[in-house]
C-alpha cells in the first residue's frame, strides 16, 4: 500500500509559498469601522471643543481688548491690559496672598495628610472610620463648611473664642482683622486639603509590599523612623509627587472660603487671584481686564506643574 504522502493532493488543498503569504496586502478596514469609531469619539471631542477649548481661546481673545460686560463693542488694544497689571496695587497684593496662602496651605497640608495616614495604617482597628473622617471635608459643600467655619471663628459667639475666654485668652476677630485673616483661611484649606491627601497617602501605603519591611528588619532596621526612611519613604515618591501637585494646584484655585467669608477684606488683606479676577469680571464689569489676570493665572499653574513634573519627578524616580 502506497505511503500517504504519495497520494496526489487536489489542487484546492494545496498550501501557497510562505513568502507569497507574506507578500499579499493586509485587507484595509472599512469605511463603516472608522466611521463608528468617529461616533464614538464625537461626544467627547463635542464636549471638550465647547467646554474647554472655545471658553479658553475666548479668554485669550479677550485679554487683548478693553471688553466690558454689556458694552456693544469693543476694541483690540495690544499689552495695555497686562502693562496695567505691573502697576496695579491690588493685582500685587492678589498674587502675594496667593503665594503665602499656597506656602502655607500646601506643605503643611502634605505633611499632615502623610502623617494621619501613617497613623491611621499603623492601627488595627477603626481604620474606615477614621477615613471617613477625615475625608468628609473633600465631599462636602464648601460653601455650607465656609458658613460653618464663619460661625466657629466669630470674635463674640464662635465656640473658639468662647474656649480661649475660658483660659483668661482674648481671642481676635479672626475674619475681621488684616493680621489673622489670611492666617484663618490657610487653616481652613489646610483642613479641607488633609483629607484629600490622606485618602491618597493611604493608597500609596498600601500598594507597598510587606515582604520589604521584613527584609529591612532582618537587615538591621529595626526602629519605625528606619523603616520609614528606607522603605516607605522612597516608595511613596510617586505618590507624593502626584499629592504636592494636587495640592498646590488647589491652593492655587482658592475662591470659596474667600468669596463666602471675607469677600477680599478687610484692606484686600485676603485678596486672591481668583477672586480678583472675579471681582475684576463680574463686579466692575472689566472682562478684558479679568481675562489678562486669568492668562497670568493659568500661567502660575502651568509653571508649578511643569516645575514639578520635571524637577521633582527626576528625584522621585532616579534619586
Amino acid at each position: 500500500m502506497p505511503a500517504a504522502s504519495a497520494w496526489p493532493c487536489a489542487p484546492s488543498c494545496r498550501r501557497p509559498p510562505l513568502s507569497a503569504s507574506l507578500a499579499a496586502p493586509l485587507p484595509r478596514r472599512g469605511t463603516g469601522e472608522a466611521l463608528a469609531g468617529w461616533m464614538l469619539t464625537a461626544p467627547a471631542a463635542i464636549a471638550y471643543g465647547l467646554m474647554l477649548l472655545l471658553p479658553t481661546l475666548a479668554t485669550i481673545a479677550l485679554a487683548f481688548t478693553d471688553y466690558e460686560l454689556g458694552a456693544p463693542a469693543f476694541a483690540w488694544i495690544g499689552l495695555e491690559n497686562f502693562g496695567e497689571l505691573l502697576s496695579d496695587r491690588g493685582f500685587a497684593i492678589a498674587l502675594r496672598n496667593t503665594i503665602l496662602y499656597v506656602g502655607i496651605v500646601a506643605p503643611l497640608s502634605v505633611l499632615g495628610g502623610l502623617g494621619l495616614a501613617l497613623l491611621i495604617e499603623s492601627g488595627t482597628r477603626g481604620r474606615s472610620f477614621f477615613r471617613a473622617v477625615f475625608f468628609l471635608p473633600v465631599v462636602s459643600l464648601p460653601v455650607a463648611m465656609a458658613a460653618a467655619w464663619q460661625y466657629l471663628l466669630h470674635p463674640t459667639i464662635g465656640p473658639l473664642n468662647a474656649a480661649l475666654r475660658g483660659i483668661g485668652i482674648d481671642g481676635p476677630a479672626w475674619l475681621s482683622s488684616s493680621d489673622t485673616v489670611l492666617i484663618s483661611l490657610a487653616a481652613i484649606g489646610i483642613w479641607e486639603n488633609m483629607g484629600f491627601n490622606l485618602v491618597l497617602f493611604l493608597a500609596g501605603l498600601t500598594a507597598i509590599p510587606r515582604e520589604l519591611y521584613a527584609a529591612a528588619e532582618v537587615d538591621g532596621a529595626a526602629g519605625g523612623w528606619e523603616r520609614f526612611r528606607l522603605v516607605t519613604w522612597p516608595l511613596l515618591g510617586p505618590t507624593t509627587l502626584f499629592v504636592v501637585t494636587i495640592t498646590m494646584t488647589r491652593a492655587v484655585r482658592v475662591f470659596d472660603s474667600v468669596a463666602v467669608l471675607t469677600q477680599g477684606g478687610p484692606n484686600k488683606a485676603s485678596q486672591v487671584l481668583l477672586y480678583a479676577m472675579y471681582e475684576e469680571g463680574f463686579t466692575y464689569f472689566r472682562l478684558g481686564y479679568s481675562a489678562a489676570i486669568t492668562l497670568v493665572f493659568l500661567a502660575i499653574v502651568l509653571a508649578l506643574v511643569w516645575l514639578q513634573t520635571k524637577v521633582l519627578e527626576k528625584r522621585v524616580h532616579y534619586a
